[in-house]
């Protein structure tokens, strides 16, 4: 099993940073191609990484087009439980990347916080 977790777009600059800057850390690394239907966390696994994160829960909704194509609003994330319904239904929403180690997790973003995470 690897030492970190990387909930990755490859279509992301920021995604494909932390990336990099695991290989140029040496970690053991897995990546989870979540925009992939095969690979999107099901409920268990975001109940799990909600728990894991030291960002608020909210923060994992990335608020982006599609996000208002579907008529979501902020109110529709602010809590856990309606982030995990919502990333259950709606896995491309997942903001990126999400970084896990250890038991915790954190958004990769700002891309100065990757590094940090990593060699901790």
């Amino acid at each position: 099993m690897a030492d970190v977790v990387i909930f990755h777009n490859p279509n992301c600059s920021t995604s494909r940073y932390a990336v990099e800057q695991a290989d140029e850390a040496g970690v053991d690394y897995e990546v989870v191609k979540y925009m992939l239907k095969a690979e999107r966390p099901d409920r268990a696994a975001l109940e799990t990484l909600v728990g894991q994160l030291e960002d608020p829960a909210t923060d994992l909704v990335r608020r982006d087009a599609v996000f208002k194509k579907l008529g979501l609003t902020d109110g529709d994330v602010e809590t856990a439980d309606q982030v995990v319904d919502i990333l259950t239904h709606h896995g491309e929403l997942l903001q990126r990347p999400v970084l896990v180690k250890g038991g915790r997790a954190i958004i990769g973003r700002p891309k100065d916080r990757v590094r940090p995470f990593l060699e901790g």
